[in-house]
């Protein structure tokens, strides 16, 4: 019997690329939003801009170095690839035509000119809308590990995703299956004061749920520095995962009382990376 089954290559083949030119500094809920609409189109592969591309694009030098930002892009679960460029779009037509590839563009950078520059070499163009964009919809799960393995849960408010907060999210997703619960706005301002959170709770939601290695994330129901028991209790985890500015008394006591394995893992950035804090990036 002939074998059907398609090889590796032709699977490759018969998926659509999408490529993506952005700079993706200081990353939004609305950068993830467009890399959400634009996989639905096919395998994202992402254009970072350089240091100097930003510089030579916007008049100033990006607030995060482009070794940062291309951490962050790689951990989105919606960026299949990618890689720091030097030049945008229009200067490298001919070559998304050979890759046969489309070029995608949210509504307010769509440019006329750009477009039928693409027709005329035959490459596909399409402008995601405004309207596309809204909210903060479900993001495909990472898929679970195999039965019988663990599963791992972090806490904690979230409110500027960061290279630290994937760095961390990194080194705990390495003990089993990764879950993260956000705190509510209402227990972070009960935590933290007036003025927090910086950004609500569905958004900090989507924003953790866009990195790849978190299985689920979910909003935490209760109050105090234990605002996520309910969530621990549903999930069952096997092990509580803290970094070092996270660990408290009361986490330890309740990991104690129920049987749960607590692991403080040590606050540093990535391999080279500056250290970052959602107190420091906010200002407050």
């Amino acid at each position: 019997m002939t074998d059907t089954t398609p090889s590796a290559r032709e699977v490759a083949e018969a998926t659509a690329r999408v490529v993506i030119s952005r700079s993706l500094d200081n990353l939004q809920s609305a950068d993830v939003r467009f890399l959400q609409e634009a996989a639905r189109l096919g395998s994202v592969s992402l254009d970072l801009w350089s240091d100097a591309l930003v510089r030579s694009t916007t008049g100033r030098l990006p607030f995060f170095p482009e070794e940062e930002r291309l951490f962050l892009a790689q951990a989105l679960r919606d960026v299949d690839s990618a890689a720091v460029v030097e030049r945008l779009p229009r200067a490298t037509l001919p070559d998304l035509a050979r890759r046969s590839a489309t070029l995608a563009v949210p509504e307010a950078e769509d440019d006329p000119d750009l477009r039928a520059r693409c027709l005329s070499l035959g490459i596909d163009y399409r402008v995601i809308e405004a309207d596309q964009l809204a909210g903060f919809p479900p993001v495909n799960e990472t898929p679970s590990a195999p039965p019988g393995g663990k599963r791992v849960v972090v806490t904690g408010c979230f409110d500027w995703l960061h290279s630290g907060h994937v760095r961390f999210f990194l080194d705990a997703a390495a003990h089993g299956d990764l879950y993260v619960i956000v705190g509510s706005d209402e227990n972070v301002r009960l935590l933290k004061g007036p003025g927090h959170p910086l950004r609500g709770q569905e958004e900090r939601r989507y924003m953790v749920q866009a990195v790849r290695c978190v299985r689920h994330c979910l909003v935490s129901t209760g109050t105090g520095w234990m605002d996520a028991e309910p969530e621990i209790d549903a999930i069952a985890p096997h092990v509580y995962i803290v970094n070092e500015d996270g660990d408290q008394q009361e986490k330890r006591d309740f990991c104690r009382a129920h049987g749960l394995d607590y692991l403080v893992l040590e606050r540093k950035p990535h391999t080279n990376l500056p250290r970052r804090t959602s107190t420091e990036l906010r200002g407050y």
